[in-house]
């Protein structure tokens, strides 16, 4: 049996490409787009596009180091059975 769509390497690759246009697209659509920014800041080109990149970097890191600070050992669980 062939494997699901969503998982072929040649699948992966287009799905990558319609995104990225998208998101490029949706980025130079600030040339035609009238926005009314609230900041100063929200005028800068692109800046949803860094902002959320940036927010998401920021949301991966904080989600690691939480990790790394809850992370238990491998047999924790098991040694409070053995009790």
């Amino acid at each position: 049996m062939s494997d699901p769509w969503l998982v072929r390497p040649r699948t992966l690759r287009l799905l990558w490409r319609a995104f990225i246009v998208v998101l490029v697209l949706t980025v130079l659509a600030e040339v035609v787009v009238r926005r009314a920014p609230h900041f100063e800041i929200e005028g800068v080109f692109g800046f949803g596009a860094w902002f959320g990149f940036l927010a998401c970097a920021v949301l991966i890191l904080g989600a690691k180091a939480l990790g790394a600070l809850l992370k238990r050992p491998e047999g924790y669980y098991d040694e409070a059975a053995d009790d």
